[in-house]
């Protein structure tokens, strides 16, 4: 029998304009930090952003953002919170911000019922916080949401890429839209990374320097935005809108 959420989920959908994952091979480049402050940069630029943190092994975008005492309404669904001007939702509003154990199909499960009770409404962008890997809720994002392109973030160690890499190439064979690699906390520009992005046949976004005023800007959306990291990220967001 089909499950009748995944018909709802297109229409959930259906007011978004542009959705990207922000993805990473694995855990510790950045991926969050790129993905909140990615969604933040295309709001200031004038865009209607959500953003959607559906990283089971860590969610992080509400300390990034420094949120405190939002909840979603629930009103045919469920009505994402306003933060700082965007629609936010986070699986931390079911896991109250304790580790989430799933597996298999429990993953599946709250990922199909994430994205059938969620009003997101009319958006220019939805922005999407992956878990890191490329395992069952890649793949069923992928199944879930048609229009769907991901952002890879990498850092400049070499092991680090080795993941993005194999995340790059099955992204190809699954014809799904890449829209580039973001190199994060580089501190000694080199080539490496931008020539094996394009080796795999995908788009270069651009580095980002190691900023050691970010941790401190953690939490603080001022002190964030900023950052150099924050400029870096606003340069990105400009190719993407």
């Amino acid at each position: 029998m089909t499950d009748p959420r995944l018909e709802i989920i297109g229409h959930r959908l259906s007011g978004v304009k542009r959705i990207i994952a922000v993805s990473s091979g694995k855990g510790g480049v950045g991926k969050s930090v790129v993905a909140t402050t990615l969604a933040l940069a295309l709001k200031e630029g004038g865009f209607q952003v959500g953003l959607l943190d559906l990283d089971f092994t860590s969610p992080s975008t509400h300390v990034i953002l420094g949120v405190e005492g939002l909840y979603p309404e629930e009103e045919y669904g469920i009505k994402p919170p306003q933060a700082y001007g965007m629609s936010y939702m986070s699986i931390t509003y079911y896991a109250l911000d304790k580790p989430a154990p799933l597996r298999g199909a429990d993953v599946s499960d709250a990922i199909i019922e994430m994205m059938a009770i969620t009003r997101w409404e009319q958006l220019d962008f939805l922005i999407i916080d992956m878990p890191p890997g490329m395992g069952d809720a890649t793949l069923d994002m992928v199944r879930l949401v048609k229009e769907i392109g991901f952002i890879v973030v990498s850092t400049p160690s070499r092991l680090a890429y080795e993941t993005v890499r194999k995340q790059l190439i099955l992204l190809s064979r699954l014809r799904v839209p890449v829209l580039g690699v973001i190199e994060n906390m580089v501190m000694n520009p080199s080539s490496f990374i931008r020539g094996q992005v394009e080796k795999e046949g995908a788009s270069y976004l651009g580095e980002i320097g190691y900023d050691g005023s970010l941790e401190d800007a953690l939490g603080d959306i001022e002190k964030l935005k900023a950052t150099k990291f924050y400029k870096a990220i606003s340069e990105i967001s400009e190719s993407l809108g």
